[in-house]
């Protein structure tokens, strides 16, 4: 098979093109290059640039490599800036879903895999999040993805395409230092960021109902969630019009203010976090149920959190040399 991999030029695309490689699938990007970049693509994987929103673009794309499924991680995704842009969030998440779907439904392409999040739940009351928990997301990104899923499922009703939305939970990680997250909107990195400027690394609020008062999260290895595609799309392969909805997470909790400790350990920094005000909308304890992929795709994350800094760190080392200790 050949899969068209949206977003294939950014952090977790890279390694989703990667994971495919391994494992003997073809893979062509499709990337806007907005926030992807050109050279985490690999040698002899062909690069097409252009915006999922181009309807025409797309269909001459599937047509010229014989597509055969699609993996789509191509979307706008910082939770903040979707507050304040959600027209640009709902036309680049949900319109651009809309004009691929129409694409790949017309070329007869015969699976699809949809890059979801657990954003889609809010905040939920549980202690362990299934695919079953009530979606109330709390931003126009999380709406976006949800409306997505909504698009997909109806698409896989309709036309008897083969789909499934992936809820990716907190990612980090790298397998190589090279294809290292260089955006700093999430944990690790913004942890890395404030050591290397030798200030604080700060957790937002620590009154919550949890061991610590920090908030709980689930983090996943991004070469584990780059698996994850990978045996979603055999198992779309194999059972045509199939539909799947899938958390991808390791089902443990993690404090933030024991990863910033763990952070400090493989780091060799000795920086005590400081405690500033709560950010409106974070939700106490986010942690999945992994049992259903697991039963679905015979699917379980290998690495633990130890592995996933210090991968990230070593991608930071690569990107920022200037923040190595002597």
């Amino acid at each position: 098979m050949t899969w068209l991999i949206t977003g294939g030029a950014g952090y977790i695309g890279a390694h989703v093109v990667r994971a495919m490689t391994r494992a003997g699938e073809r893979s062509v990007v499709y990337d806007d290059l907005s926030t992807g970049v050109e050279a985490r693509v690999p040698a002899g994987v062909p690069l097409e640039v252009g915006s999922t929103l181009d309807g025409d673009r797309v269909a001459r794309v599937l047509a010229e490599h014989r597509v055969t499924g699609v993996v789509h991680l191509a979307a706008k995704k910082q939770v903040g800036e979707s507050v304040e842009r959600p027209l640009h969030y709902y036309r680049e998440n949900v319109e651009g879903l809309r004009v691929l779907l129409e694409a790949v439904t017309a070329a007869g392409v015969p699976s699809f895999v949809f890059s979801s999040s657990a954003a889609v739940y809010g905040m939920p009351d549980v202690d362990l999040v299934t695919e079953d928990t009530p979606c109330v997301p709390m931003s126009p990104y999380g709406e976006t993805k949800l409306a997505g899923e909504w698009l997909v499922r109806a698409t896989n009703r309709a036309t008897g395409l083969s789909t499934a939305s992936l809820r990716y939970f907190n990612v980090a990680g790298a397998a190589s230092p090279d294809l290292a997250d260089t955006g700093v909107f999430n944990l690790v990195p913004m942890v890395f960021e404030k050591l290397t400027a030798d200030e604080p690394p700060r957790i937002f609020g620590d009154d919550y109902a949890t061991p610590d008062g920090t908030c709980v999260r689930d983090y996943i290895h991004v070469v584990d969630l780059a698996e994850a595609h990978v045996a979603a799309a055999h198992a779309l392969r194999s059972s045509p019009g199939r539909d799947l909805t899938l958390n991808i997470g390791r089902g443990e909790g993690v404090s933030v203010r024991e990863m910033i400790d763990r952070v400090n350990t493989v780091t060799g920094h000795d920086r005590p976090p400081v405690v500033v005000p709560r950010r409106p909308g974070d939700p106490a304890r986010v942690v999945a149920s992994a049992d259903r992929i697991a039963t679905e795709l015979a699917w379980k994350a290998r690495h633990d959190v130890q592995d996933m800094i210090t991968t990230a760190w070593q991608g930071w080392l690569h990107h920022h040399p200037d923040a190595a200790r002597e």
